[in-house]
C-alpha cells in the first residue's frame, strides 16, 4: 500500500465531506434570504443579525463556514463578511446560476436515502412524486436560469426554421414541463405562439398554471396532467422535452407519441444532460454529480414506470439517438450544447 496515495485519497475525502456537510448551510442561507441580505453590503455578524433578524451566534458560525468554503468573503481587518459581485450573482440572484437551488435538490433527494437503499435490494422504483417537494421546487429554480440564458437566445434559433414558425404563431408542446418555467419563457418570447405543457405530476401542473397566470400568459399557455406517452394534441410545430426523456420508463413510447403529435414538418427539441458515450469519458466532476442524481432520482423514477427502460442521466448521445430511431425518426443532430446540456434537433 502506498501511503502517499492514502493521504491523497483522504484529502479528497475531507474535501467531499466538507462540501456535503456545507450543503445544509447553503440551503439555510437560501431559505432565510441570507445571501440576498449579505449582497446589500459588508457586515459583522452583529450587524448582519440586525439586518436579517436572525440570531447573531448562529450567523457567526454560518458566516465563518461560508467563508471557509469560499462562498463568502471575510476581511480580517474589519471583521466584516461580504459577497463579491461574482458570489452575489451565483448565490443571491435568482436569474443567475442560483447555486443554492442545486443544494435544495440534493437535500431533497437525500431524504429518500432509506427507500433508495432498500430499492437497491429489491429493484423497486421510486416515482418522482414520492420525493420531497424540495426536489420539484429546487429543480425548477436551478434549471430556470439556464433556460433563461439559452432557450430563446440560442437553442430555438439553432433549430431549422423553428424561430420563424413560432414568431408567426406556432403551436408548441412542452412535455414533462414540471413547474412550467420553460413553457412560460417560450410564450413570453413568442407572443403569437400557443403552448401546451404536460406533466404526470399533478402538483407541478397546479403550480405551473398559477405561474403562467402570474406571468400574464395564461391565455396562451395551458397545462394538462398527462404522461409523455399520453399527452394530447397534434400538429405541433415544436415539441420540447427538457432534461426528462432519460427519466422515463418507456422513452421509445414517449418518442412515438411525439412523432404522432408533430406536424409533418415539425421539430422535436430534446435537451439532455451533458455526457460522453463512453463511461471513461464521463468520469469527471460533472459526471459524478449527474450519476449521483441519477441514482436517487432518474433511475428510480424510470423503474417505477412501465416500459422496462432506465436510461439514466448519463445515457449519452448514441443511446438517445437509438431511442429516436426506434420510434421512427430519421433526422437527428446535435444542434447546441452547454457545459451541462446537449441539445438535439429531431425530425421526421
Amino acid at each position: 500500500m502506498n501511503n502517499d496515495k492514502v493521504t491523497e485519497f483522504l484529502g479528497q475525502f475531507v474535501s467531499d465531506l466538507a462540501a456535503t456537510d456545507a450543503a445544509g448551510s447553503v440551503v439555510v442561507g437560501h431559505r432565510l434570504g441570507l445571501y440576498r441580505a449579505l449582497a446589500q453590503g459588508p457586515a459583522t455578524p452583529e450587524q448582519f443579525a440586525e439586518r436579517t433578524g436572525c440570531h447573531p451566534r448562529y450567523l457567526t458560525e454560518w458566516l465563518r463556514g461560508q467563508a471557509a468554503g469560499g462562498y463568502v468573503t471575510y476581511t480580517p481587518a474589519t471583521g466584516e463578511f461580504s459577497l463579491t459581485e461574482e458570489q452575489a450573482f451565483c448565490l443571491a440572484d435568482p436569474n443567475g446560476p442560483n447555486v443554492p437551488a442545486a443544494f435544495l435538490i440534493s437535500l431533497g433527494m437525500l431524504r429518500a436515502e432509506p427507500r433508495i437503499t432498500e430499492a437497491f435490494r429489491t429493484g423497486a422504483g421510486i416515482a418522482w412524486h414520492e420525493h420531497h417537494e424540495d426536489v420539484f421546487v429546487g429543480c425548477d429554480a436551478f434549471y430556470r436560469p439556464g433556460y433563461v440564458a439559452d432557450l430563446v437566445p440560442n437553442w430555438i434559433p439553432a433549430l431549422d426554421g423553428v424561430h420563424a414558425k413560432l414568431t408567426a404563431g406556432g403551436k408548441v408542446a412542452d412535455v414533462g414541463c414540471g413547474l412550467g418555467s420553460s413553457s412560460v419563457l417560450i410564450a413570453q418570447a413568442y407572443p403569437r405562439a400557443t403552448v401546451v405543457g404536460s406533466d404526470y405530476h399533478a402538483e407541478s401542473i397546479e403550480l405551473a398554471t398559477k405561474r403562467a397566470a402570474e406571468a400574464g400568459v395564461g391565455d396562451r399557455v395551458t397545462f394538462e396532467v398527462a404522461t409523455a406517452q399520453t399527452f394530447t394534441g397534434t400538429g405541433y410545430d415544436l415539441v420540447a422535452m427538457f432534461d426528462c426523456l432519460h427519466d422515463m420508463g418507456d422513452p421509445v413510447g414517449a418518442a412515438r407519441q411525439v412523432r404522432e403529435a408533430l406536424a409533418p414538418d415539425g421539430t422535436w427539441l430534446l435537451v439532455e444532460p451533458f455526457t460522453a458515450d463512453s463511461v471513461e469519458d464521463s468520469l469527471n466532476t460533472i459526471g459524478r454529480a449527474y450519476y449521483s442524481a441519477s441514482t436517487f432520482l432518474c433511475v428510480p423514477n424510470a423503474l417505477a414506470q412501465p416500459g422496462g427502460h432506465a436510461l439514466g442521466a448519463q445515457a449519452g448521445e448514441a443511446a438517445i439517438r437509438r431511442v429516436t430511431e426506434e420510434a421512427g425518426f430519421t433526422q437527428f443532430r446535435r444542434a447546441a450544447q452547454t457545459p451541462f446540456n446537449l441539445v438535439y434537433e429531431v425530425r421526421l
